[in-house]
């Protein structure tokens, strides 16, 4: 019989107070900031790197599984028409809620001249600012087409070393699993057998890392807190950020609704059992990285079938960003209102459409959200000279949004998964695997 432990998301609640505390109280000593950053964070990079190192394996094998498991592809091909709808749904939905809220509580005209002044002259010309601008930039030029053209790899193999790269390995991979379902059974066993024990073998990787996921949260927080900006701008952002965290609570509170009341499912247990995912999504910023914990969370511990996880999870990851799209919406008219620059109703409807296709091409990643801004900003004929002021507007902030926003992100990819699933027959009972579910058969008695 197995000794009963804390649960996982007590666990990692448990590090991120302690990391807050420990980030704090090193933030008062004079060389406290260079030892976390020496000898603290290190950790929490080594835990994200360990993330990203399975997530493309992760997908390979589970979409690879997923698909071949259906045996017919119009299965495959209703999963991803859903999938799709309801992430554009739902983003669609997100930035609406941010731009009312925005718009009620106009938080950019309680900024005054000098805190404007002051930002700007702090980060206008920050190298974190102009490489944000660059970016955006870059993207701005490319053809209307070029995000279709960037979904398609011309070498897998330089794809799959890059995590920002993922979309194109979703595509590679789908084409992959159709293609193992047009050949002969007998043909196919043989590889569907290894992407089969490939994809038991990652799910147990996942098991092993999350053994020090509350030590690496404990890092991560505390560098969080000890690298954090000036207070006093902070507060001075208070109303901006305000806003956008409202947003994302109802949001959260919509994801719970749809739970409740057309998945028929607890909402409380949904939160409680996902709460993991959501926990490291909050200390790594980055969807990417917290992806395949959600896919174990959600498979394992919610009772969607794999081959309905194995497509949307993933998808999701890449192209459903709700809580960027929100934060897209609050921060483009927050910038407005607080340098002078009228909205229409029509620009607001830009915001809209621009957000919506920027979150498709946008990488799951820290920082992504400001780059999505640009473009946003530059859609409805923001000055461009004017660029680089907005952006210092909310770059004080933008750390600590981010990481509330990964959470919707990956609380709304949950409930889509929930949702497609319980519309196709394929939400079940959760059967959870521990990683040491086999040691008793390795150790000799």
């Amino acid at each position: 019989m197995k000794k009963k432990k804390l649960e996982l998301h007590w666990q990692i609640l448990i590090g991120m107070l302690l990391g807050l505390l420990f980030g704090l109280g090193m933030s008062y000593i004079s060389w406290g900031k260079e030892f976390v950053s020496d000898w603290i964070k290190p950790f929490g990079d080594i835990f994200i790197r360990m993330l990203k190192l399975i997530a493309i394996p992760l997908i390979v094998a589970s979409l690879i599984k997923g698909i071949s498991d259906l045996k017919d592809f119009s299965k495959f091909a209703n999963i991803g028409g859903r999938t799709v709808l309801t992430y554009i749904m739902t983003t669609v939905i997100a930035i609406t809620i941010g731009l009312v809220l925005v718009n009620v509580f106009q938080p950019g005209s309680g900024i005054s001249t000098e805190t404007i002044d002051r930002l700007t002259a702090t980060y206008a010309e920050s190298s974190s600012v102009q490489a944000k601008l660059a970016e955006a930039m870059n993207q701005k030029s490319a053809g209307p087409l070029q995000f279709l053209v960037d979904m398609v790899p011309s070498n897998i193999f330089k794809a799959m070393g890059d995590n920002k790269s993922m979309l194109q390995v979703i595509v590679f991979t789908i084409l992959f699993g159709i293609s193992l379902l047009l050949i002969k059974e007998e043909e196919a066993r043989p590889l569907k057998r290894f992407f089969d024990s490939l994809n038991e073998v990652v799910l147990k990787m996942v098991d092993l890392i999350m053994l020090v996921a509350p030590y690496a949260v404990f890092a991560l927080l505390a560098n969080v807190v000890v690298s954090a900006d000036d207070p006093d701008l902070l507060m001075a952002l208070l109303r901006y950020a305000g806003v956008v965290i409202l947003g994302l609570a109802l949001m959260i509170v919509f994801y719970c609704s749809i739970v409740a009341f057309v998945i028929k499912k607890s909402p409380f247990w949904f939160l409680k059992e996902l709460s993991p995912a959501q926990l490291l999504a909050f200390s790594t910023s980055s969807s990417a990285a917290t992806l395949p914990v959600t896919m174990e969370r959600v498979e394992e511990h919610i009772g969607v079938h794999k081959e309905v996880t194995s497509f949307v999870l993933p998808v999701g990851a890449t192209v459903n960003m709700d809580g960027t799209s929100l934060y897209q919406g609050v921060a483009a008219v927050f910038i407005s209102q607080a340098l002078g620059f009228e909205l229409s109703l029509g620009a607001q409807l830009t915001i809209v459409l621009t957000a919506l296709l920027a979150s498709i091409g946008s990488a799951a990643v820290p920082g992504a959200g400001m780059v999505m801004l640009v473009i946003v900003l530059e859609a409805i004929g923001f000055p461009a000279d004017k660029l680089g002021i907005g952006l210092a507007l909310i770059f004080a902030v933008d750390r600590p949004l981010d990481m509330c926003r990964t959470v919707v992100n990956v609380t709304g990819d949950a409930m889509v998964a929930m949702l497609v699933g319980k519309s196709v027959g394929k939400l079940g009972k959760p059967s959870v695997k521990d990683w040491d579910d086999n040691l008793e058969n390795l150790v000799s008695s």
